[in-house]
């Protein structure tokens, strides 16, 4: 069971350990929403996690050479900059 905190001015949620392992959460940021009078609390998902790594290993794989590797990095851009 989880329970309430005072953390100063606001307050925490403390979860057990087992609860946090079952849910694969241990050491990630975290997303919370209000759901029908609840809270849910997720992984953060983030654009293009572990692209890199899983791009490496099939050129790897492959026998390819990652060269033109500098588009990993690249930064996300949206398409409000576009005219259509």
């Amino acid at each position: 069971m989880a329970h309430l905190i005072k953390i100063g001015n606001s307050q925490g949620i403390r979860i057990p350990k087992s609860l946090i392992q079952q849910a694969h959460l241990e050491g990630k940021e975290l997303d919370i929403q209000v759901v029908n009078q609840g809270i849910l609390v997720t992984p953060s998902k983030k654009p293009r996690e572990n692209w890199q790594k899983a791009i490496e290993t099939i050129l790897a794989t492959n026998g390819l050479d990652a060269t033109d590797s500098e588009w990993l990095d690249a930064s996300l851009t949206s398409d409000d900059d576009l005219e259509w």
